[in-house]
């Protein structure tokens, strides 16, 4: 049976993903958790776990210009201090929650392929990729390194801008009906995925995703559905969206295409446990 140990005792992923293991590979793995706070990580031995997996971390954007320090050091710093006490005491592999936002944000939505180089247009972003490098420093054949780039991450208790997205969608009758490329993950999916990188012991840069596309008014239009608001769409402000989508950083956030090439997301074991509809049901439903 393999151990593992979260780092971040109270993180939407951890928790989740605990939950995941205890659900559905109980007879497998057998997961802990850390605070990091008042320094509780450096008082727990790390020697016989077989894995980490490092949740904890500032998990939000922001412009702020006075939290920078702050998000390189627990960002960055503290995901080198967590991964060289695990080496030390012998963990094999290190899980690190990293994000997409290392290749920018809405204001340079793009289509991103193996060829598209990391370029973090604020300090959330850079302070993961800066983490991704301190970990490369410490991987060795004895100590694997998964940096793992989830996209939106969306599921039942999540924050951020699907909250935003999914309370708009239970209250606007009408919607533009405009064709954009989102790349998400439900929680589960992403919980999946991090299991069968335990399992296979994979290392290397990983990209998941949902198995489909999202498009900002499908996603609208499913949300509405699901709490009996039936939105309707219209493609009549088209032009003016196409206008401003490469200009305007609320237009880009709503309308841009900001997701990863199909063939970066391969991955040879699937790890897609729910499909559009069935997420969005297991998100919004009580």
């Amino acid at each position: 049976m393999r151990q593992v140990l979260i780092t971040g005792a109270n993180s939407y992923v951890g928790n989740t993903f605990k939950q995941w293991i205890e659900a559905n590979y109980a007879d497998d793995i057998q997961v802990d958790t850390v605070g990091m706070k008042n320094g509780e990580w450096k008082e727990k031995s790390f020697v016989g776990y077989d894995v980490i997996l490092h949740a904890a971390g500032i998990a939000h954007v922001s412009t702020d210009k006075s939290m920078e320090d702050l998000y390189y050091k627990v960002n960055t710093d503290l995901t080198a201090e967590v991964a060289a006490k695990a080496k030390r005491d012998g963990v094999r592999q290190f899980i690190f929650l990293s994000s997409m936002i290392v290749y920018g944000d809405a204001s340079n939505a793009q289509m991103i392929t193996k060829d598209t180089e990391p370029k973090p247009t604020n300090f959330y972003g850079n302070s993961k990729l800066q983490a991704e490098k301190k970990l490369e420093e410490l991987a060795d054949e004895n100590f694997l390194v998964a940096n793992v780039r989830p996209p939106m991450i969306y599921g039942k208790g999540s924050k951020g801008n699907y909250i935003k997205l999914a309370g708009l969608a239970r209250k606007v009758p009408l919607f533009p009906d405009y064709t954009n490329r989102r790349s998400m993950i439900h929680v589960d999916n992403l919980a999946e995925f991090l299991t069968l990188l335990i399992i296979h012991e994979d290392h290397g840069t990983f990209h998941p995703q949902n198995a489909d596309y999202v498009c900002t008014s499908e996603l609208v239009k499913t949300i509405g559905s699901v709490h009996g608001n039936h939105v309707r769409t219209t493609g009549l402000f088209n032009g003016i969206i196409s206008t401003l989508v490469d200009k305007n950083m609320t237009m880009n956030k709503l309308f841009g295409d900001f997701a990863y090439a199909k063939e970066l997301s391969a991955y040879p074991h699937d790890y897609h446990v729910r499909d559009f509809f069935d997420s969005i049901v297991a998100t919004e439903v009580r």
